[in-house]
């Protein structure tokens, strides 16, 4: 049984004309040199307790592939010892404990396991796992971090909807950094229920 108080959140960091990534998955583009006089500073101390309050974080396989490059180059991990959950149907190096492989249904993987075991779960890219958890309703709110640069074309921030998906605007905050945070919660709409289940093809982004 879900844990009453369970929560999934997309975040991920784009562009502002939408892009997490361009076509060949770099993000070189994250490291901006803008800067917002009137924005809020990122206290260090703050991110840190935030994200003890995650208790688990979902991606596809190339988001991982790009958590292992960035890890090689001596930026180290960034999701701690958190349990890590890579949607693939991949071999992929399993450089931890902490992480685990799943090719399955991604309804039941969330609602049957996720839910009853944690209470905060992070969806962290890509574009087709972010666009397939709000296509099957399985998300609860969208954090949305803006970026001061437009790259033209690249993965598209959630993939493949085939239908609207209400938000409600909850929180905005400005940055020194010119980054822009936006927290939506994602409406529930009377008669407007998702597909039961979950494509296999294209999970592993």
């Amino acid at each position: 049984m879900a844990q009453a108080d369970s929560r999934v959140t997309i975040h991920m960091a784009a562009s502002l004309d939408g892009f997490i990534a361009r076509t060949d998955g770099r993000v070189d583009w994250l490291e901006t040199s803008d800067e917002f006089a009137s924005g809020e500073t990122m206290d260090p101390g703050f991110v840190e307790a935030f994200l003890k309050t995650i208790d688990c974080y979902v991606m596809g396989s190339r988001t991982y592939e790009t958590a292992l490059s960035f890890e090689a180059k001596g930026f180290g991990w960034s999701y701690g010892d958190k349990p890590l959950f890579v949607l693939t149907s991949r071999k992929l190096p399993r450089t931890r404990d902490t992480v685990e492989f799943y090719s399955g249904d991604l309804a039941q993987f969330v609602n049957g396991r996720l839910r009853p075991s944690f209470r905060s779960i992070w969806f962290v890219g890509g574009g087709f796992v972010s666009g397939e958890c709000l296509r099957l309703g399985l998300a609860d709110e969208v954090r949305y971090s803006v970026l001061p640069i437009m790259i033209g074309s690249g993965i598209p921030f959630a993939d493949k909807l085939d239908r609207d998906i209400p938000l409600h605007l909850a929180e905005v905050k400005a940055f020194k950094s010119g980054i822009v945070g936006l927290c939506y919660e994602v409406r529930r709409l009377h008669g407007n229920s998702p597909p039961e289940t979950a494509t296999q093809s294209g999970r592993d982004q």
